[in-house]
């Protein structure tokens, strides 16, 4: 279809013209027509036209096709183009607009998901730090627990983001940004598994020192015996998640190798290495 009939074919908008407070019916279509007009003028825009009216002309559906395609952040700026000039269209013609389409669905969910981000992220370290302060009744482990995760996030997301949207090494033949869900999804799984690594390795370090042992000794001996069942859990959840890389469809392959990374750098790089 892109290649056909250009990329906008599959980034098209509908803008849902409700003319059931025009005073005189019979100026309905008009006013629709002059929606389209002012569509069809604006930047990025390669055709507007009305492809739809209901039976009785009290509504009617626009086809917008910008000139970009889902993907491109031209698209995203004309949505934001078209909703700005909304109030002052809607003034003129009397009627009262709404821009639907997959395109202006996939933005605002992307939106929402955006501003739901670094509260969630807060709440759930948040909430982590308390509880493992009250548990090793300290403010240095929860705290390195804390940034050691934050740091295997922004690490996956680094690497992630290199390979399957700005297309390094080429290993993927068609780099997109990357699903709007995912760094909820991630953060959610990846954080319930870094604190597990975090709550076995410590755990064993505070029982030796409890019983007596010098710190370093302690930390010795914590890891001896927690980094054998921290490296199988790890290695167990990378293959699983590493599964799905197999898959043909490419928002799955991209969480998969996510996850993936996600658990390898922060089981064996941050709570194995740097820690």
């Amino acid at each position: 279809i892109a290649d056909g009939f250009g990329r906008g074919q599959e980034a098209r908008m509908v803008v849902v013209v409700d003319g059931r407070d025009i005073e005189d019916p019979r100026q309905a279509p008009a006013a629709y027509g002059e929606v389209a007009q002012w569509l069809g003028q604006l930047d990025g825009v390669t055709n507007a036209q009305v492809v739809a009216m209901n039976d009785e002309g009290t509504g009617a559906q626009v086809m917008v096709t910008p000139a970009t395609g889902a993907s491109d952040e031209a698209t995203e700026e004309l949505l934001h183009t078209i909703r700005d000039g909304i109030p002052a269209q809607e003034e003129a013609t009397g009627t009262t607009l709404g821009v639907t389409g997959l395109t202006a669905i996939q933005t605002d969910v992307s939106q929402k998901l955006q501003d739901a981000l670094v509260p969630y992220l807060a709440v759930v370290v948040g909430l982590a730090f308390v509880l493992l302060m009250l548990v090793f009744r300290s403010i240095l482990v929860p705290l390195t627990a804390a940034l050691g995760f934050l740091l295997s996030v922004a690490a996956t997301f680094g690497v992630t983001v290199a390979l399957f949207t700005d297309g390094a090494l080429g290993i993927v033949d068609n780099p997109q940004p990357l699903v709007s869900f995912l760094p909820i999804m991630l953060v959610g799984i990846v954080f319930g598994l870094a604190m597990d690594y975090q709550v076995f390795l410590v755990t064993r370090m505070r029982e030796a020192y409890v019983h007596g042992a010098d710190a370093k000794t302690a930390v010795v001996e914590g890891y001896r015996h927690s980094a054998r069942v921290v490296a199988a859990a790890a290695a167990i959840m990378i293959s699983v998640f590493a599964a799905f890389m197999l898959q043909d469809m490419a928002f799955i392959m991209v969480m998969g190798f996510a996850l993936a990374a996600a658990v390898f750098l922060d089981a064996f790089v941050v709570r194995m290495t740097l820690m």
